[in-house]
């Protein structure tokens, strides 16, 4: 009886994952500019205004055509209501995803959180 009343214990204090695609997380509040990879006799990344959006808060986001909710699991940024809803970006570090194209595979655009010395 103690055992199993020890074992349930230790269970009851591992931490639980809340869906099968990783821990959930947020990304920090900022605004994300998005850019396609530029070459060597212009601009290093060509912006696409477009797909530029901003993280409201810990579950918001708002894009140039309105708002909208995220859920982010593991690496994961899925875009779940609003005019993104079913985009998914791949989060490579804190400030950089990549956007995933229907393949499944990250595609070139590429999203950084804006900073003082990259707006």
């Amino acid at each position: 009886m103690i055992r199993t009343a020890f074992s349930a214990l230790l269970l009851a204090a591992t931490p639980a994952w809340a869906v099968p695609g990783g821990k959930l997380d947020t990304l920090d509040a900022g605004s994300y500019v998005c850019e396609l990879p530029g070459d060597a006799a212009g601009a290093a990344g060509l912006r696409q205004p477009d797909e530029a959006f901003d993280i409201v808060n810990a579950n918001t986001y708002r894009s140039p055509t309105g708002r909208g909710s995220y859920l982010l699991t593991g690496d994961i940024l899925t875009m779940t209501s609003g005019p993104k809803r079913g985009t998914r970006y791949h989060r490579l570090s804190d400030r950089f995803l990549r956007l995933i194209g229907p393949d499944g595979k990250d595609s070139a655009l590429r999203c950084v959180r804006r900073v003082v010395n990259n707006g």
